[in-house]
């Protein structure tokens, strides 16, 4: 090679490094073990708030705390090269101190170029989220209103949410009688669907934005289930003196869309389901917790969290292979999601630790059910390959009786009392004080 074509080479590398540097996104380059072969200022930004040491050498040690599936999912890709995720929303709240709540959620695409090298585009999306959850809202309102189906039930509510009179689209749909007028709209709902806290909350939100909905199972007289649709608007020209003469306030559309069920939850579980686990993700648990802690600003009520680590989770992997830990994990989850109510949000939220938050819950209630997850824990070794491992865990529990808290706030009480958990001897649990 020539002297000028060498040159030519060093000058056009020069170029290239400058505009990964120079990039309007994050760029990493790694190895296969996301060791750290170069990054630009943008990443270096994006990632440094979340390495507590500061020392950022690895992408999924950086990634861990908020990203856990990442390195699964590169172990477990098998082809020689290409897409490894594409645009996965990383949720950073909680993860960092408050002084540095911005960026929330990150975007990232992984890349496999070869059998040893990967490449991390980083982008903060925290507006395009929020602008995406927003038309969801959206569409699920224009869904409601333009699909054509004959399975509805048109209920009349009074100011407190209760059935004000009955037709025969309640009883097609549901299967009540002229005996559930009178009582809270709630009776189309499993008892462990929703509190009297959240019935009161759509009914706020209706006032507030025109209308509310939300989607779930929904229960008939004779207890069975269907998968439904519910919208309450505000009744226009309503006033005082007819809803105390009894006049509905409220127009509540309940839907029977059972046969769209398992689309609808494919679509849920791929945006917002665990891989492993099968129990939410962080950006679900963050979306409804941050949900949760805004009603509970605009109507206070007690509202719990719970963080739970598996003891020794190193041991297990070293021991058993990361096979045997993935087993423990999905049994956990499996675990947590049979203890909890369905109103409750479980969720994997790091490596081996999961958070849950109860609304409408109190720090003693919370401890309870925390109580009883641990002493099943304990009690029931997991089987993975023929072979028996005894897991634990230690718990933090916080709560909050009604006083304005952020998430933050409430995560930073939660894994306080976590660590005091680990701290005092572990598979135990702990409840944070003001003391």
């Amino acid at each position: 090679m020539t002297h000028d074509a060498c040159a030519q080479l060093a000058a056009e590398h020069e170029a290239l490094i400058q505009f990964l540097y120079l990039a309007p996104v994050g760029l990493v380059q790694a190895g296969a073990d996301g060791e750290i072969v170069m990054i630009n200022p943008i990443s270096a930004q994006l990632l440094m708030p979340l390495q507590r040491d500061g020392n950022l050498t690895n992408l999924f040690t950086a990634l861990e705390r908020v990203a856990p599936e990442l390195r699964h999912l590169c172990a477990q890709f098998a082809q020689p090269s290409g897409m490894v995720c594409d645009g996965l929303h990383i949720h950073l709240n909680g993860a960092a101190p408050p002084a540095r709540r911005r960026p929330q959620v990150l975007s990232l695409s992984l890349l496999k170029l070869d059998e040893t090298r990967l490449m991390a585009v980083l982008q903060d999306v925290s507006e395009q989220v929020r602008r995406e959850r927003q038309l969801r809202q959206n569409d699920a309102w224009l869904n409601a209103l333009l699909t054509s189906i004959t399975d509805y039930a048109l209920v009349g509510l009074d100011r407190e949410g209760r059935v004000s009179d009955w037709n025969e689209t309640i009883g097609r749909v549901t299967g009540h009688d002229a005996g559930v007028v009178g009582q809270p709209y709630s009776v189309f709902y499993p008892p462990d669907a929703t509190t009297p806290d959240q019935a009161g909350d759509r009914l706020r939100e209706a006032d507030q934005n025109g209308w509310s909905l939300d989607e779930g199972p929904r229960l008939r007289a004779d207890g069975r289930r269907f998968w439904g649709s519910t919208m309450i608007s505000p009744l226009p020209d309503r006033d005082e003196a007819a809803e105390e003469a009894g006049e509905p306030a409220y127009c509540m559309v309940v839907r029977d869309i059972s046969d769209k069920h398992d689309a609808i939850e494919q679509r849920r579980h791929a945006l917002f389901a665990d891989h492993l686990t099968g129990v939410a993700n962080r950006r679900a648990f963050f979306e409804a917790a941050e949900l949760e802690l805004q009603r509970n600003r605009r109507a206070p009520r007690p509202t719990a969290l719970i963080l739970i680590d598996a003891d020794h989770f190193k041991d297990v992997n070293d021991r058993y292979g990361h096979p045997g830990g993935d087993a423990v994990l999905h049994a956990l989850g499996n675990l947590l999601t049979r203890t909890f109510r369905q109103v409750d949000v479980v969720a994997r939220v790091g490596g081996e630790e999961f958070a849950v938050l109860l609304p409408s819950s109190t720090l003693a209630g919370a401890a309870a059910v925390a109580e009883r997850l641990r002493l099943s824990i304990a009690r029931q070794p997991i089987v993975f390959d023929g072979r028996e491992i005894a897991c634990t865990v230690s718990v933090g529990v916080a709560a909050t009786d009604g006083e304005p808290v952020s998430l933050d706030t409430l995560m930073k009480r939660a894994d306080s009392a976590l660590y005091a958990a680990k701290a005092n001897g572990r598979n135990r649990i702990e409840c944070w004080t003001a003391s």
